[in-house]
């Protein structure tokens, strides 16, 4: 027999109320992450309609620039402001951004749109998995976090999927106008119930100077990572510049978590040994998980000569393996004491089987790298709901917001730098070729004799290594008991 959603005892919301609250958060979240991969197939409808095709790149970077850069100020912000103000804030700024991009007819106007977008869509993630966390105690949340893990394979499958449907059969700008039914229907079911919620408000000051040089590093990492071995060499002057403007940048912020009387981010959190962890973990995974997403399907296109849309579908292993690890993981907390022993475990089987990928890399049939990515899906999201709620049940409910948001903007960064990092191998395994671009040759597959054997183990191998540091991390993660309550101090009421 199920349990029930949770004790009212525990949070002070009745069951109807969480339920509405976890469904409205959900869909608030399926839309931020909805719009970091609807847009990619739909670019060159866009870029065709718009006429011009050259600065396409920026529609996807723009959002992903400052979707990133403010995941953590949202998190703060809601630890001084509470999580509904911040929330609904989100939403709007969201779906303001939205019909901005939909009304766009020009590339430009369509770039500075996406950037508005980014601004809201940057807080609808991290602040849907702190409101879980105000409502479902840490004994109980790990089944929750279940569902975080479906709404990024949801959006990582049925984004590209709706994009170019959308602009194959209908017009490429309904793939903004979608946000508004969506968004209005998670602005109400959130509205009210949110009022509810526990309230941990502290004075609280916000270092402004911190948050623009934490910005300033962001965005010209990403840049960095979104132009080097495309727009630019990696050797370019271009490159060095952002990379040294990003490494100076960081070295201020560090110096500024130092010196600052009320830092963005509080020591305290970045001291706890949990967190540090428990971040790097997730880091790690999601990271490979991304650049396994996006290169997957090329291996499938290259050596088992499957299409784009095959190479598509036959993710879904991948993607049902990360909903299903995270699921079981999110039980086990439920149950057991030992609550990361499945991840652990889960985690030891993805580099395995990553391994077995790296040592024969065409040696397998569909079915066989099927059952192998499926194996590494399960292992990866086992990490899931053991990290999100062993970071959340470390700190105290009024850095909630804030820890939360560190976690996501961690997330998002290992993404870029990983996807990056496997794209550096790939083009790199490929150099010295005379028969063309590692794109061509991919597309051409066996037809050129080119052989593949060398450019995918090092994408595996990379892939099985960031696991295990993955791995490493989480058994340097302290094992606590998690709370059968929200709140381990008093709060004031909201």
């Amino acid at each position: 027999m199920n349990r029930p959603l949770a004790s009212p005892a525990s949070s002070g919301l009745s069951q109807t109320q969480i339920r509405t609250i976890l469904i409205g958060v959900v869909l608030a979240m399926l839309l931020g992450a909805l719009d970091q991969t609807i847009v990619a197939t739909a670019l060159p409808t866009i870029g065709r309609e718009l006429g011009d095709v050259r600065n396409l790149s920026w529609v996807v970077t723009a959002y992903l620039l400052t979707a990133t850069a403010v995941t953590p100020l949202y998190g703060k912000l809601s630890d001084i402001h509470g999580r509904r103000s911040m929330l609904l804030l989100a939403i709007a700024v969201f779906l303001g951004g939205s019909v901005a991009c939909a009304l766009s007819r020009d590339v430009y106007v369509l770039v500075a749109a996406r950037a508005l977008q980014g601004l809201g869509g940057g807080g609808l993630l991290s602040l849907g998995m702190t409101i879980i966390g105000d409502v479902i105690a840490p004994r109980e949340r790990g089944r929750y976090q279940a569902y975080f893990a479906a709404v990024f394979v949801t959006s990582s499958i049925a984004g590209p999927v709706l994009g170019g449907f959308f602009a194959q059969h209908l017009h490429w700008s309904f793939i903004f106008w979608i946000n508004l039914p969506l968004g209005v229907v998670a602005y109400l079911m959130t509205n009210r119930v949110l009022r509810l919620l526990p309230r941990h408000d502290r004075p609280h000051r916000i270092d402004a100077i911190g948050a623009l040089v934490m910005v300033i590093a962001t965005v010209t990492l990403l840049t960095m990572l979104s132009w080097g071995g495309t727009t630019y060499s990696w050797t370019s002057w271009q490159i060095a510049m952002l990379a040294a403007v990003s490494a100076l940048s960081w070295g201020l912020f560090a110096l500024r978590l130092r010196l600052a009387p009320e830092p963005f981010i509080p020591p305290n959190v970045l001291a706890n040994a949990v967190v540090r962890n428990g971040i790097a973990s997730t880091a790690l995974v999601v990271g490979t998980m991304v650049g396994l997403t996006v290169y997957v399907p090329l291996y499938f296109e290259a050596v088992l000569g499957l299409t784009a849309s095959q190479s598509g579908l036959a993710l879904i292993a991948l993607m049902g393996g990360t909903v299903t690890g995270a699921t079981t993981a999110g039980r086990i907390m439920a149950r057991f004491e030992h609550y990361k022993r499945a991840g652990v475990a889960g985690l030891a089987l993805g580099v395995a089987a990553m391994a077995v990928m790296a040592e024969w890399p065409v040696s397998f049939s569909v079915v066989g790298v099927e059952v192998l990515l499926a194996i590494t899906g399960v292992g990866i999201g086992t990490t899931f709901p053991i990290t999100t709620t062993s970071v959340q049940n470390a700190v105290t409910p009024h850095e909630l917001g804030t820890t939360t948001g560190v976690l996501n903007f961690f997330r998002s960064l290992g993404g870029a730098i990983l996807v990056a990092s496997f794209g550096a191998i790939l083009i790199g395994s490929a150099a010295g070729s005379d028969r063309g671009s590692i794109r061509e040759l991919i597309t051409k597959g066996g037809r050129t004799g080119f052989d593949f054997t060398p450019v995918f183990r090092g994408v595996f191998a990379a892939a099985a290594l960031t696991i295990a540091l993955a791995l490493i991390a989480l058994i340097a993660m302290k094992e606590q008991p998690l709370r059968s309550h929200t709140a381990p101090e008093r709060g004031t009421a909201g």
